[in-house]
């Protein structure tokens, strides 16, 4: 390990192939404490965590320099609906600095982007290295991005990945369109394509993470922001949807296959609930008419094909809970407050995934073959991580929750 006080001696260090540690002094240029991926506060600080000996764990300890205000920011979260959703309260704290904040996502995202407080404007491009159903990634797509990031002038991009991709792609087509700053989170060596490349913690929720690149690129979360997911206010009236009585919601779609329930389990949910005298709506797109209508049966009001994500988020708000797996509206019923029953496949990490800053149970098997595979088609026969779950293990955690909040 080499301890240094300026860049040179860190950038010295990794040509060498040792672990540089940054400990600024007065000598220490701001752009330096940004871009060096370990600084710490002290040379105790410095030691301590040699002895520690856990590397992974390293992250900054001084405050960052703050970003200027008023800047022209780009967020960029190429995802689907819970990824965008999970970074909003990192949007949020860009947004409290910035004099504009534009959203770059993908189609699946997009509505997403537009509930969220803080987003000015929007880009909308389909990521190749990242949608499920790739477009081409052909020199006219590509160059049709860098032009129009050339053409919004931004004075920054904070580019917001998951622990399994890679932020460098997007950071060359930023670098090509002239934006004058950029910052992410890279384990791999970026060379000069990120000005402040960070390091995060493993295995945090997704927010967090997210919070903590915000941070480390000056923007960190203001004064009484409690950093849980938001959506802007106020939200659509759905009275004439839903009615006036209480209601618990039951969402059986998912994004990936491999994270749903099966479908009979959920019917004998809302059947139970609805022999207890429990109202319940069951919510999907117009794609999961035919799941939405099955599970609702004869005792559940179908609501599929009836909302848009900004009404679905309404209908979930005034829900007494929500009864959904890993999926983006797990993740709305999150950022409008509403306590959870999470049926999640343990295919990815729930310490990232599981809704976070709200009342959750967890219910399904996280010791299931398929752990952290993150497989979109169930790799196991039977589906054995969710279809071993008792429906009445469902409708008891439901009743706990709606009952205590």
């Amino acid at each position: 390990m080499v301890v240094g006080d300026i860049g040179a001696d860190v950038a010295a260090a990794q040509t060498a192939g040792a672990i540089g540690v940054l400990v600024p002094t007065a000598r220490t240029r701001p752009a330096e404490v940004q871009s060096c991926p370990i600084v710490l506060a002290n040379l105790t600080a410095a030691v301590d965590w040699l002895l520690a000996g856990d590397f992974r764990t390293a992250r900054q300890t001084v405050g960052p320099v703050l970003a200027e205000r008023g800047r022209r920011v780009l967020c960029v979260r190429a995802d689907s609906v819970g990824d965008v959703l999970v970074t909003g309260p990192a949007i949020r704290a860009v947004a409290d600095r910035a004099g504009t904040v534009t959203v770059l996502c993908g189609p699946q995202g997009r509505a997403a982007a537009e509930l969220l407080p803080g987003v000015d404007a929007i880009v909308e491009w389909e990521t190749p290295w990242l949608a499920p159903e790739p477009p081409r990634a052909s020199r006219t797509n590509i160059l049709s991005l860098v032009e129009r990031l050339r053409a919004g002038a931004f004075d920054e991009a904070i580019i917001f990945t998951s622990y399994h991709q890679s932020a460098l792609p997007m950071a060359l087509l930023a670098r090509k369109a002239g934006v004058g700053r950029i910052a992410a989170i890279s384990d791999d060596y970026p060379g000069s394509l990120l000005d402040v490349r960070h390091r995060a913690i493993d295995d945090v929720p997704e927010p967090v993470r997210a919070n903590d690149l915000a941070t480390a690129a000056g923007y960190p979360r203001p004064d009484g922001d409690d950093g849980r997911l938001e959506l802007r206010q106020p939200l659509m009236d759905v009275g004439e949807l839903v009615g006036s009585e209480p209601y618990l919601v039951v969402h059986p779609g998912t994004s990936v296959p491999a994270r749903a329930c099966p479908p009979a389990r959920l019917a004998e949910v809302v059947a139970r609930f609805g022999e207890a005298g429990r109202r319940v709506l069951v919510t999907g797109t117009a794609a999961d008419a035919d799941l939405t209508s099955y599970v609702a049966g004869k005792h559940g009001v179908d609501l599929g094909g009836r909302t848009t994500l900004a009404t679905l988020a309404a209908v979930l708000a005034r829900a007494e809970c929500a009864v959904v797996g890993n999926t983006g509206p797990a993740h709305l019923a999150a950022a409008v407050g509403t306590p959870i029953v999470s049926l999640f496949a343990p295919t990815v990490s729930a310490r990232r995934w599981l809704p976070y800053g709200v009342p959750v149970r967890r219910l399904g098997s996280p010791e299931a073959p398929c752990a952290d595979s993150r497989a979109t088609i169930c790799p196991v026969v039977g589906h054995p991580c969710l279809s071993n779950v008792d429906p009445m293990d469902i409708v008891s955690a439901a009743e706990e929750l709606a009952c205590a909040f």
